[in-house]
């Protein structure tokens, strides 16, 4: 005969599976940082090689590649990238390189960039940035080590 004590263990264990059981499944992160529709928020990753600075791309210069959305600021920067698109993109899918040498990901803002050895690196913000210069080859070798695992 089931005891009072056998009643409360059963109630117990079910609460304790439907809590879990409706708790929401922790997503992956998306291998690009993606904002408004478009890695790096839209900006195009040619132009911080072509012209030195972030540009903003328009969706006349979209480009579909890796399964994420890419804008372009011309036709021959969509061009370029078509070509190589390898050499363009920015490295840890866009997301702050300071926060994957951490171990984690982390929105970037598309001013506080850098490139280093002919790689895009973006990070957080500026201060971040700052943190992030003080060591770039051990920052780079941390998020080397850690990509892509930070997505899971």
């Amino acid at each position: 005969m089931p005891t009072r004590r056998t009643f409360l263990t059963a109630a117990i264990a079910l609460s304790a599976t439907t809590a879990l059981a409706t708790l929401p499944a922790f997503a992956e992160t998306e291998a690009y940082f993606i904002e408004d529709g478009a890695v790096i928020g839209g900006y195009d990753t040619v132009a911080y090689f072509a012209e030195g600075q972030p540009t903003k791309g328009s969706v006349e210069h979209a480009l579909e590649w890796d399964g994420a959305t890419w804008h372009f600021s011309s036709a021959e920067n969509k061009a370029a990238f078509e070509a190589n698109p390898a050499k363009y993109a920015p490295q840890y899918g866009g997301y702050c390189a300071y926060a994957v040498s951490e171990g984690y990901t982390a929105e970037i803002d598309p001013d506080a960039w850098k490139i280093v050895d002919d790689k895009l690196y973006l990070n957080f913000n500026q201060r971040i940035q700052r943190t992030w210069l003080k060591d770039v080859p051990g920052r780079i070798a941390k998020a080397d080590a850690n990509w892509p695992d930070v997505l899971n």
